[in-house]
């Protein structure tokens, strides 16, 4: 059996990221616990004119709206504040976890070891268990702090994927030059579920 993949969701810009990785995952049946940090509540407002529901059942509903993809794969949805939550204890295996895209104040909260919500404490719990973590950084410009805050993720492992798209497979849509970054961060877990066309 599959063991699940965490799914981070921050408030940085560009929430098509999660979106599409989202589509591409349960379209491959592949187990999704996905949390959304607080802030992603304001910015699917500010972005979209959506309305991110709380309740992990309605937000399951939400996001598989927002994928196309009803039926498809497994998914649980936990809540922001639940630290209660399956994914925050080590003993709760998985694949590891993708934030994307990632906040430059969760970058900041990880590389300092806070955990002020679900989502941060599973990031956290990845760390201490030795497992998988990818982060998709979306901003511009990095400051030194930012640099900084980088640095010290990838010291403990983290693996860095920005949201810089290539040019050599001819992207048409906007689409095309997300799931290019899609496909690079979840080839950080050996998934490769993406159509895109790689280099020859």
């Amino acid at each position: 059996m599959t063991k699940p993949l965490i799914l981070g969701v921050t408030g940085a810009s560009g929430l098509i990221y999660a979106v599409r990785a989202l589509k591409f995952l349960l379209q491959a049946d592949f187990p999704i616990d996905l949390v959304a940090s607080k802030s992603t509540y304001m910015v699917w407002q500010a972005e979209q004119n959506l309305r991110l529901p709380v309740e992990p059942i309605q937000q399951e509903q939400f996001w598989r709206q927002q994928a196309n993809e009803p039926t498809k794969g497994k998914l649980i949805c936990h809540r922001w504040d639940n630290i209660g939550a399956s994914i925050a204890s080590g003993s709760f295996r998985t694949l590891g976890m993708l934030i994307i895209p990632c906040s430059m104040s969760t970058v900041a909260k990880l590389a300092g070891g806070l955990s002020s919500d679900l989502l941060e404490r599973a990031a956290d719990v990845q760390l201490k268990e030795g497992r998988k973590l990818a982060i998709v950084p979306r901003e511009t410009p990095f400051s030194l702090i930012h640099l900084r805050n980088l640095t010290a993720l990838a010291e403990a492992g983290v693996r860095i994927v920005p949201a810089i798209p290539a040019w050599y497979h001819h992207p048409q849509t906007i689409e095309d030059l997300v799931d290019f970054v899609v496909a690079r961060a979840l080839d950080q877990f050996d998934i490769d579920c993406v159509p895109i066309k790689r280099w020859e």
